[in-house]
């Protein structure tokens, strides 16, 4: 018998699931059609704030802190898509949601397809920021090396702030704000460390070199796919194959934006999702 998951409290608003395998935090707002958002590694719920704003008048928003990271479980194993996955179906099943459509940037992105690839008849439709099946080893190389690189201490949130806008030179002031908040714990001594877990941030990244991508071609439902031209993660060569396997996707090129599309140009994803609920023809 799968275990009875109820949903309690955290402070700041958040919500969190308890008795489940893994445990999620979550914050929801709004009513209508299910909206579920993934951040990308090493991020929190908190990269989709002006989005998940946005479309609360017409949708309910449920942004997640996927595991391994921000106020959700951290497991000693267990960062496949597939768990991943299953946890956004866990979450579904303790809110009595029947169907959402599932957006995700970067990892999110990778887990929002795989979901939909693995219980298409939770899923009504897909966004994706940023990711295809298709990211170079090379790639991930340099990704693990730049996450590993930002797990270290801080003095203050402004230490954090400082370092937040050199590493992310194009997202909006007020993301690195959230970033900063949502995204670092105090410890005894005063100091700040990163949630995102650096074990876990190990796994799911060496979990990258799998695509993925007869997943990704059996997605039934409707997919939407955004990229930033000036990504370090989507080379124009893994956008164009991605293309080539799901032409009749919609294909979203956000000018002047990099990889962190969200927290650049909330307003173009928001459309996106708002096109994906059928608000705009």
């Amino acid at each position: 018998m799968p275990p009875v998951v109820e949903i309690e409290p955290l402070d700041g608003g958040l919500l969190r699931t308890r008795g489940a395998e893994v445990d999620i935090a979550f914050r929801m707002r709004g009513t209508g059609p299910a909206v579920v958002l993934l951040h990308g590694t090493s991020a929190t719920h908190a990269v989709w704030e002006p989005i998940s704003e946005a479309l609360a008048d017409h949708a309910t928003v449920i942004a997640l802190d996927q595991r391994g990271h921000g106020r959700s479980d951290k497991p000693e194993h267990g960062y496949s898509a597939r768990d991943f996955a299953d946890d956004v179906i866990m979450l579904l099943d303790a809110l009595k949601i029947d169907r959402a459509i599932i957006a995700g940037h970067s990892l999110g992105g990778r887990n929002a397809w795989v979901t939909a690839a693995l219980y298409p008849e939770r899923v009504s439709g897909v966004v994706v920021v940023d990711y295809t099946p298709y990211v170079e080893s090379a790639v991930i190389d340099e990704l693990q090396e730049r996450v590993a690189g930002g797990y270290r201490s801080f003095s203050s949130r402004d230490e954090i702030e400082l370092y937040l806008r050199e590493r992310y030179p194009a997202i909006m002031r007020s993301a690195v704000e959230r970033r900063a908040l949502w995204g670092y714990r105090p410890q005894d001594d005063g100091t700040l460390l990163p949630c995102a877990d650096p074990h876990a941030m190990r796994q799911l990244i060496e979990g990258f070199r799998t695509s993925w991508a007869d997943e990704f071609r059996a997605v039934g439902a409707p997919m939407t796919h955004v990229r930033g031209p000036a990504s370090r993660i989507v080379s124009d060569t893994a956008w164009q194959l991605a293309i080539a396997d799901r032409p009749a996707d919609r294909w979203v090129i956000v000018d002047g934006a990099d990889h962190y599309v969200p927290e650049e140009f909330p307003d173009v994803v928001t459309a996106e999702l708002d096109h994906a609920l059928g608000f705009i023809p």
